[in-house]
């Protein structure tokens, strides 16, 4: 009976097994070094002015993933977010990857390679300052 009730896989997989994705995911890394030749800064430095160009760092983000997979694999959206529970065995490999794409967030924002201000309104971080207010009277 409970071999009844187990999901079978998707009939529409993209990936054979979640060290499937996570290959795939680190092919994005792979393309995210190759995008930053597309973003450089450029620098006039010494005397005569040279021009030195630098690649940025490109920032992982789920967006990228998601449009890197689909350029070549399809929708993955539907890894993530497993509604059906077909993709029940990808839910490990998935919250890997979006704990190391949020993770590249906050480190390169905290290093002044991303946005502060942006790294922390992707992921939700905020600073919070708790005031207290005391009245006292001055005259009794």
């Amino acid at each position: 009976m409970e071999e009844e009730n187990k999901k079978k896989p998707h009939s529409t997989r993209i990936f054979k097994d979640a060290a499937d994705m996570y290959s795939v995911f680190e092919l994005y890394k792979e393309d995210l070094k190759e995008q930053s030749k597309e973003w450089l800064d450029v620098q006039y430095v010494g005397k005569d002015g040279k021009r030195v160009s630098d690649a940025q760092k490109v920032p992982m983000t789920y967006e990228g993933f998601k449009r890197f997979c689909y350029n070549d694999l399809g929708n993955i959206h539907q890894y993530f977010e497993n509604k059906d529970g077909y993709y029940a065995d990808f839910v490990d490999v998935c919250s890997r990857i979006k704990e190391e794409i949020r993770e590249n967030q906050i480190v390169g924002g905290m290093l002044g390679f991303y946005n502060p201000s942006i790294t922390q309104r992707l992921n939700n971080l905020k600073e919070s300052v708790e005031q207290t207010h005391v009245e006292q009277r001055l005259f009794e």
